[in-house]
């Protein structure tokens, strides 16, 4: 039996003030199948600490912009993230690959250089009625890639679950759900955060774990996180507590942990992880990895603090996306699941 993490101290920075976080602690304290080290995390803050990392609303515009209008913006930014999951074929282990304006693109990069292509092609992507009505060969022509995107049929389902919802409360719109919520992520329950899975089943992605209710949202914090840095170029705060948004816990941040030193894995679980067996949606295996890989962004960016001025502080996003930039296209195997939340 593997320890998971130790070190309850470590924990009382702002960035632990949110559910999810607190929600992670019991999993990564009594995990079986990975081990999470402090020391390792150590080690690569003392190096990581001095690198550059851009201040919120000034890196630069995505080849994928949609230009200025909040609205645009807005919908083509959460239907991103409605639909950013599953892009390695279960069976082959290839990953979903598109060129697009002269540029080689893998993984979610692919999937939103193909809704770009659309949207500039004239499909009315962004309006919650065709989102609602959409079927699996309109998306699997609107993706052609070097494979077919992995779970069609549910990429469509989402799709028309969530147009739905659009479509009767809010005229098919994401601006005007956003406009209906309190500007921060947790307010009460008037919140973006805690509305966007309370009213959109798709986004709620919580697990189980020896009867503990664990929260990952990982789509609802990504869809949000990356609204709200768009939005800062233009002067725009889209909630007033960002910090409280954890790591997004995927398949490729493992991959960066492991490399790092920073998770250890049971012998079974590397097995599988180097074998490409399919590891189930709500195993221990599963929710050990993604609890594991909230915290452990967390605490990196508790550690690279430490060693910055104040003027420089981070927050766990910008943590998240330094490890997953450097890493999703990596040829090194991650863990498989099959399932519409990441």
């Amino acid at each position: 039996m593997m320890m998971g993490a130790r070190g309850g101290e470590m924990r009382t920075s702002r960035l632990w003030e949110n559910p999810v976080a607190q929600s992670v602690l019991p999993v990564v304290d009594g995990a079986t199948m990975l081990r999470v080290s402090e020391e390792a995390i150590a080690s690569v803050a003392a190096w990581m600490a001095y690198e550059e990392f851009p201040a919120i609303g000034t890196a630069p515009l995505s080849p994928f912009d949609v230009g200025p209008e909040r609205d645009r913006i807005t919908g083509m930014t959460m239907l991103i993230n409605t639909l950013n999951f599953a892009f390695t074929d279960f069976g082959s282990g290839e990953r979903y690959e598109v060129d697009y304006q002269g540029v080689h693109y893998a993984d979610s990069e692919a999937m939103v250089a193909s809704l770009h292509r659309a949207l500039n092609s004239g499909v009315p992507i962004l309006d919650g009625g065709w989102a609602a009505t959409v079927d699996r060969a309109t998306l699997a022509a609107i993706f052609a890639g070097s494979i077919e995107i992995p779970m069609l049929d549910e990429r469509a389902a989402v799709l028309n679950e969530v147009g739905a919802v659009l479509v009767e409360r809010y005229g098919g719109s994401w601006g005007r759900w956003v406009a209906s919520c309190a500007p921060a992520l947790y307010a009460h329950g008037d919140g973006l955060l805690e509305r966007l899975p309370a009213e959109f089943p798709r986004f709620r992605d919580t697990s189980t774990w020896n009867g503990h209710t664990v929260q990952i949202m990982k789509l609802a914090q990504l869809g949000l996180w990356s609204l709200h840095l768009r939005l800062a170029r233009d002067g725009v705060a889209l909630v007033r507590d960002p910090h409280t948004a954890t790591g997004f816990a995927d398949y490729i941040l493992p991959v960066a942990f492991e490399v790092m030193k920073i998770f250890s894995y049971a012998p079974e679980l590397s097995a599988r992880i180097a074998a490409g067996t399919e590891i189930s949606r709500d195993s221990s295996e599963e929710v050990e990895l993604r609890a594991a890989t909230i915290y452990a962004v967390t605490r990196l960016t508790d550690e690279m603090n430490a060693l910055r001025p104040a003027s420089a502080q981070l927050i766990a996003p910008q943590v998240d996306y330094r490890l997953w930039k450097a890493y999703h296209a990596t040829h090194r195997r991650h863990h498989l699941t099959r399932t519409v939340m990441y």
